[in-house]
């Protein structure tokens, strides 16, 4: 067998999971709850002191354990547990960790969604968030204080691809005793987190990880301990607020995640050819695999070799009015769909500053250098990548881009 320690792509491709029959997919439990042959054993299941049985699916459920051992495996972690979206696996972790009067440092470019929880929605519980830029190191030193309880970033930003150096917050995080959460949606298999320092790592499975646009999910990975406090049915949060997975979705994401390394080569292959060829042509682009992106060398010592620099790319049109004439024009042309999410086989794009981080403030988004001009590219799996681009070319020229 390949070493699984420098390939995360080993962990899934090693994955050996029979159905009831000897299917070659492992079978799908489609019961919300399960039988005991004892009563003694229901009840050593509430009380937390037996292991090996499943007790009820917004706990766990065998099909949902299947694909947490895959995605705690991808991630070089113990342990997983899944929820219904990613800002279920998101909010679940945050209110796991923090309680009234407790603080969280996070990055200023984020999920929109996420923004506006920490922004918005842990006020009422007292919960304080200062954001800051994740990539200048003495920011998040200087936003310590003896109430901080979690460092949160996203390995590549959303939507300005900011690469964060995890293995340098995971320092600081550790000298302090703050747990690091790292949301890795963006960079499945490029980055692996858990080994860089995180302590828990999420991913939006709705994204690449599933990559089909068909289905909403979350995973929180860490160590066996957290998962199992999550878990709990007397506090943990999973348990208690019930962000649960249904079993089908889970077996559905399980085999489409043996092709995630295939894909995601793809995807940044696609993105690499196509923001050299827009830069090349004049347009201001933001990706990571550019060598005058601000991160590019960090990036490059830090990610796993092999997958590319991710699909995901950003340019510049300089109005909201291009912007959306392009991304119609686009669309028209069947480049791919004027929609919001990533990591589907078609590419999409969408104005980040009016949909996915429209939580922001205009003022906040300004000072981060999110225009109103921005697209944002989730780049397809298109076979003729060559053919994509002269046709937008054509759309850019007759929008009056270029």
């Amino acid at each position: 067998m390949s070493n699984k320690k420098n390939n995360p792509a080993n962990s899934i491709q090693d994955l050996q999971l029979f159905g009831e029959f000897g299917g070659v997919n492992p079978s799908i439990a489609d019961s919300s709850t399960f039988t005991y042959l004892a009563g003694k054993t229901m009840g050593d299941m509430f009380e937390g002191t037996r292991e090996g049985c499943y007790l009820y699916s917004r706990h766990t459920n065998p099909s949902t354990s299947y694909l947490g051992q895959a995605l705690a495996g991808l991630e070089y972690m113990k342990g997983a547990i899944l929820s219904a979206s990613g800002m279920g696996a998101i909010t679940t972790t945050i209110l796991q960790i923090c309680n009234t009067g407790d603080e969280i440092i996070s990055s200023r470019t984020i999920y929109g969604g996420t923004y506006a929880f920490m922004k918005n929605y842990l006020p009422k519980f007292n919960i304080k968030t200062s954001f800051v830029d994740t990539t200048d190191l003495s920011q998040i030193e200087n936003a310590i204080t003896d109430k901080t309880k979690v460092v949160y970033c996203e390995t590549m930003s959303n939507p300005l691809l900011e690469i964060s150096d995890i293995k340098s917050i995971s320092n600081i995080a550790k000298k302090h005793r703050i747990k690091l959460v790292v949301d890795n949606t963006f960079t499945p298999m490029i980055f692996s987190p858990g080994k860089m320092g995180a302590d828990v790592v999420i991913h939006s499975l709705t994204k690449f990880i599933n990559g089909t646009s068909d289905t909403v999910g979350g995973v929180v990975c860490s160590d066996e301990e957290f998962i199992t406090k999550m878990i709990d049915v007397n506090s943990g949060s999973t348990m208690l607020l019930g962000p649960v997975m249904d079993s089908m979705r889970a077996a559905s994401i399980l085999k489409n995640i043996r092709t995630l390394h295939l894909r995601m080569k793809k995807h940044s292959e696609n993105a690499q050819y196509l923001s050299e060829k827009f830069q090349d042509d004049g347009l201001k682009v933001i990706y990571p695999g550019l060598k005058n992106h601000p991160q590019h060398e960090m990036m490059k010592k830090n990610m796993n070799d092999g997958f590319g620099f991710g699909g995901m790319f950003v340019i510049n049109t300089g109005s909201k009015e291009k912007a959306n004439n392009l991304m119609e024009k686009m669309q028209e042309n069947n480049v791919g769909y004027l929609a919001v999410s990533l990591g589907f086989y078609k590419t999409l794009f969408c104005a980040p500053g009016s949909s996915t981080s429209s939580e922001i403030s205009e003022s906040e988004q300004k000072n981060m250098g999110l225009s109103d001009g921005l697209i944002r590219f989730s780049v397809g799996l298109d076979d003729d990548i060559k053919r994509t681009y002269e046709v937008i070319i054509k759309c850019m020229k007759e929008v009056k881009i270029i």
